[in-house]
């Protein structure tokens, strides 16, 4: 009597130490060498990314570059190049969809896939896992690597990604469980975060393997809601839907460039992230009725404030609030030197949640102001997307080492390559 093959449900791709393997893969010389991805050249700013050479002398993500250069003397700080990670990001995306479809996408370096039925076979889900690691080397780079990880869970397909690096392959079916988690700390599991190791250590569980013999509704109070129990089933590799998230900001932030830290220098960068964030918020659709400004300085102080106002989409009021929010600043604040500016937009609304009152006086002076200015902004977005970024611009633009301002790769957003030519 034949036995069925194991089913797994999902496979989660995470590549390994990207943004350090696309510069390997772009420059020789890179290869096989200690690198560090930095946001600016300077001993003061933190590692974004390390190459797994580095990793070998203790270097990790937010290593402060002076103590990597004490660990690994012969390391090398390359500045990071977001638009090309993005770039590389589509091409391993196009590839992956040559061998199987893309349920979603989690960050720059991590998606996953809920497998079509044909391929939840252990050996056919193995099988597709090594022709999609094959496919990347092939038509992407051979220096690009990943790790899958096949599971009845997405949370646990996650989890495998994390056993083996780099270039794993590990499956943790559900008739194998809890097998390869009880190696685990419980800080390895995400969604188990620091304050919850500690509120499991006060109820008695110190590893994985306990955690395992709890029960659903032990989760659930141990968590204080029902996230709780949602966790305990995926780690015991049961499917739970996901819950919608709606898109509640938009913003940029940027360390600023040592000759960029006078108040009004700093100023011309904060004028461009809110023309990005502005672009954005048209691109999506949406309007915002809230527009917030927030700096720290290099001695330690911070300082934020937010404007209300009607919902609104063009850059000329945004730059008016940024205007009035940063008098306010430098009259509360005197900084001599900034090292931050954020700017969010915050209270977003789609066309179709608008109250009908505020149209209602569509002739008047006010609305005209509104449809003129978002007019403006829309003409002067059109003809640089025409003739070339900065070809019209509100003000001088900024002048960045990098060579763009505000756009770089969030944990969990992959910025538009539009948002390199904005």
């Amino acid at each position: 009597m034949s036995v069925s093959p194991p089913i797994v449900d999902w496979l989660f791709l995470d590549l390994n130490s990207y943004f350090a393997s696309v510069e390997q893969q772009e420059c020789p010389d890179l290869r096989g060498e200690p690198i560090a991805i930095v946001p600016m050249p300077t001993d003061a700013t933190c590692a974004i990314a390390a190459s797994y050479e580095a990793k070998a002398y203790g270097i990790k993500t937010g290593t402060k570059i002076y103590d990597a250069k004490r660990m690994c003397p012969r390391l090398k700080c390359v500045l990071a190049r977001h638009d090309i990670y993005v770039d590389y990001h589509d091409r391993i995306l196009s590839e992956f969809s040559r061998h199987a479809p893309i349920t979603k996408v989690w960050s720059i370096d991590e998606w996953s896939c809920k497998l079509p039925p044909n391929k939840r076979s252990l050996p056919e889900a193995i099988a597709l896992a090594k022709r999609i690691k094959q496919g990347i080397w092939d038509n992407v780079g051979k220096h690009i690597n990943c790790s899958i990880g096949l599971a009845g869970s997405g949370l646990l397909a996650k989890i495998a990604t994390d056993i083996e690096k780099p270039d794993g392959l590990v499956a943790l079916p559900t008739e194998s469980l809890p097998g390869r988690l009880t190696e685990l700390k419980l800080s390895d599991i995400p969604g188990i975060g620091i304050n919850m190791e500690k509120r499991l250590n006060r109820a008695g569980i110190w590893t994985v393997e306990q955690f395992w013999h709890t029960s659903p509704k032990q989760a659930r109070k141990l968590w204080g809601s029902v996230g709780g129990e949602r966790f305990w089933y995926q780690l015991h590799g049961h499917e739970i839907p996901e819950q919608k998230t709606n898109t509640s900001m938009v913003g940029h932030s940027r360390m600023l460039d040592p000759d960029l830290r006078i108040p009004e220098k700093a100023k011309g960068i904060a004028k461009r992230l809110t023309i990005k964030a502005a672009q954005r918020l048209r691109r999506k659709r949406f309007y915002a009725t809230r527009f917030s400004l927030s700096v720290r300085t290099t001695d330690k102080r911070h300082w934020a404030q937010e404007i209300h106002g009607q919902p609104v989409d063009d850059s000329v009021t945004y730059l008016h609030y940024l205007d009035t929010l940063w008098s306010a600043m430098m009259y509360e604040l005197h900084p001599y030197l900034l090292l931050k500016v954020s700017i969010t937009m915050y209270g977003l609304k789609k066309p179709s949640e608008m109250s009908y009152d505020l149209f209602e006086h569509a002739f008047s002076a006010v609305q005209e102001q509104k449809k003129h200015h978002t007019a403006l902004s829309n003409t002067i977005e059109s003809l640089n997307k025409r003739f070339g970024m900065d070809t019209i611009n509100f003000g001088v633009p900024p002048k960045t080492i990098a060579g763009y301002v505000g756009t770089k790769i969030a944990f969990s957003r992959v910025p538009d390559k539009e948002e390199f030519r904005e």
